[in-house]
């Protein structure tokens, strides 16, 4: 097992010296949907690592990188306010991730951080039917099911949705 975790590392870190970061892929199941992440964004410019939800994957993989980009630039995302550039035609917004959820949506990067010792952000996208976000009663069907907010509640934490957010 120490041989493939290290492995691993040493996958990560040398895709995240090419690239800014390395881009890890789950698959979908029974139990929820495809997501992707950074593993570098941390380690080489000290800003969050992000996840985004239920995007295929070479969707998923764009936006990731897009992100890196970005913050490799200087570019701070800030909870609750949106963004373009990312998805063509869709918003996007960022919240915190919650510590709970970094096992389940961020578990590679633990072995390039020792544990989890880094920020990171969920980038949330709106519908691409109206620009809805999940916690919007008129939100699509299943929409906040595909794309679940990694805070404690569920919902956004960073602000208030329709005060200071969308």
């Amino acid at each position: 097992m120490v041989d493939s975790d290290e492995g691993l590392r040493r996958w990560l870190v040398n895709e995240a010296d090419r690239h800014g970061a390395a881009v890890v892929h789950v698959a979908g199941d029974d139990r929820g949907a495809s997501y992707a992440f950074s593993v570098g964004a941390w380690r080489r410019f000290g800003k969050p690592e992000v996840v985004v939800i239920g995007l295929p994957q070479e969707v998923a993989h764009a936006v990731v990188h897009t992100y890196v980009e970005r913050v490799a630039a200087g570019e701070r995302f800030r909870p609750g306010t949106l963004y373009e550039g990312f998805l063509q035609g869709c918003p996007v917004t960022f919240e915190k991730v919650a510590l709970r959820h970094y096992p389940e949506f961020l578990g590679s990067a633990f072995v390039v951080y020792n544990g989890a010792d880094f920020p990171a952000v969920q980038l949330i996208a709106s519908s691409p039917d109206g620009g809805r976000f999940p916690w919007q009663d008129d939100a699509p069907g299943g929409f906040r099911e595909y794309q679940p907010v990694l805070t404690d509640s569920g919902l956004p934490e960073s602000w208030t949705p329709g005060v200071d957010g969308p």
